[in-house]
């Protein structure tokens, strides 16, 4: 749902001139161009390895890589000697909720100023994100896109090993040597495994949509089926219970998007790719783990568990915010600061967010927030799957991929709070402009 780009001149116009197509890109912008995109990909793939980005120098870090990609894109703008612009519908809702939160700031009506500030800045870095990567992506050659299909393909299973390396050597810290306090299930370099699976529910489908691009490569394609294999069993391994519905949900739409194009033989790729990867995971787990994942096959811990439970008390307990906040909430960030005036059940625990990115953004933003949330989504899912029915070149299975992949985080953000974390929120941002993007 992206229109023709907008192109403005940066010289003066000339009168009585006849119209003229859009400029080409000239080497010195192409060059800027390829900057812009080299510091974006620099800092997705390290914001994972720095716990996911969740300190305060990792996603300053972030915010600055964002700026000085914009900075090389301005600066191709100017080389070229105009800015093309992308257009995307999606900017009106996420405009609107930034002007929510600037507001929030500086009118005084949040109840945790500081915090509004800090989510103020993460978000602005996001949408800036998803504004860069739009820009850049209609214009990336075929041959950038291959590799950066092949680039999340090797840094998932890099990602995958790690985790698993760790998993059975040193299950309680982080790198080996950063030890955490009891209670989290630490998973690869993130402090819960929940998020690991957050990260992982958007590198799958993209490195699942580069191998199917791969129709006439067959020993290669066979070859990176072990990119998707590894982080699919170490997904598992995790034992994150809302990843693994997710990362179902996912599996489900990927059918989908398959028999709608009529090819049988991907389908039967797929069935094989999870059984492989389940008789991998059976293999490594302990037996704790699955057990951990049957409990969602049991209706009957949905009332009975003592974790769900308490997260399904907290939502509930978060629409008693939206209450007496209706329009506009208590401020972005600020639930940890209210939430425990609320809290309608006894715990030993500091809730700092709610388990349910769309109860908490209920709590913060009030219902003007949940509007423009709800909008946003049906904006992106009526624009994101386009491609889906002629998909062929890796470009465009790499956008199918990130379609699904941002469709398995939104679920996923029904039981947990994976766009809290810098790293995943950047990854879900830069892989809702790959689904937006025209091609």
């Amino acid at each position: 749902m992206t229109s023709q780009p907008l192109e403005f001149a940066l010289t003066e116009p000339v009168v009585n001139a006849t119209p003229q197509p859009l400029r080409t890109e000239t080497e010195a912008a192409r060059i800027n161009f390829s900057l812009a995109r080299s510091v974006l990909l620099a800092a997705l793939l390290i914001g994972p390895l720095a716990f996911g980005a969740v300190e305060a120098w990792s996603w300053s870090c972030l915010i600055l890589a964002s700026l000085l990609a914009l900075l090389f894109w301005a600066v191709g703008c100017v080389r070229m000697g105009s800015i093309r612009l992308v257009w995307s519908p999606l900017y009106l809702p996420l405009g609107m909720f930034l002007l929510l939160a600037i507001y929030q700031y500086f009118g005084h009506s949040t109840l945790a100023p500081s915090e509004t500030r800090e989510c103020l800045l993460k978000l602005a870095a996001d949408a800036l994100v998803f504004f860069l990567v739009l820009q850049l992506a209609e214009t990336t050659p075929n041959r950038q896109w291959r590799g950066f299909g092949l680039g999340v393909c090797v840094y998932a299973l890099g990602m995958a090993l790690f985790a698993v390396l760790q998993f059975f050597s040193s299950r309680d810290e982080v790198y080996w040597s950063v030890k955490l306090p009891p209670g989290n299930v630490v998973f690869g370099p993130y402090v819960s495994h929940n998020h690991y699976a957050g990260l992982m529910e958007m590198l799958i489908p993209i490195s699942a949509g580069f191998v199917f691009s791969l129709g006439k490569t067959p020993g290669l394609r066979r070859l990176l089926a072990v990119a998707v294999v590894v982080p699919v069993a170490a997904f598992l391994l995790s034992g994150s219970r809302g990843g693994m519905i997710s990362l179902t949900v996912e599996a489900i739409i990927l059918a989908i998007v398959l028999w709608r194009q009529g090819s049988g033989h991907r389908c039967s790729a797929v069935v094989g790719i999870l059984v492989v990867a389940l008789l991998a995971f059976l293999w490594m787990d302990p037996g704790a783990v699955s057990k951990r994942l049957e409990t969602v096959f049991r209706p009957s811990h949905w009332s009975t568990g003592a974790d769900f439970k308490s997260r399904l008390a907290v939502s509930l307990d978060s629409l008693g915010i939206l209450h007496d906040h209706v329009w506009l909430g208590t401020g972005l960030g600020s639930f940890e600061t209210v939430y425990s005036r609320y809290q309608s059940f006894p715990s030993d625990l500091d809730w700092d967010h709610a388990h349910d990115d769309y109860a908490e953004a209920l709590a913060e933003t009030g219902l003007i927030g949940g509007i423009l949330i709800v909008a946003a989504a049906a904006l992106f899912l009526a624009g994101a799957f386009r491609n889906a029915r002629r998909s062929e070149s890796a470009a465009e299975w790499i956008q199918v991929g990130a379609a699904i992949g941002c469709c398995g985080l939104l679920f996923h953000s029904f039981m947990d709070f994976n766009f809290h974390i810098p790293a995943n929120a950047m990854w879900f941002a830069a892989c809702a402009a790959l689904a937006q993007s025209r091609r």
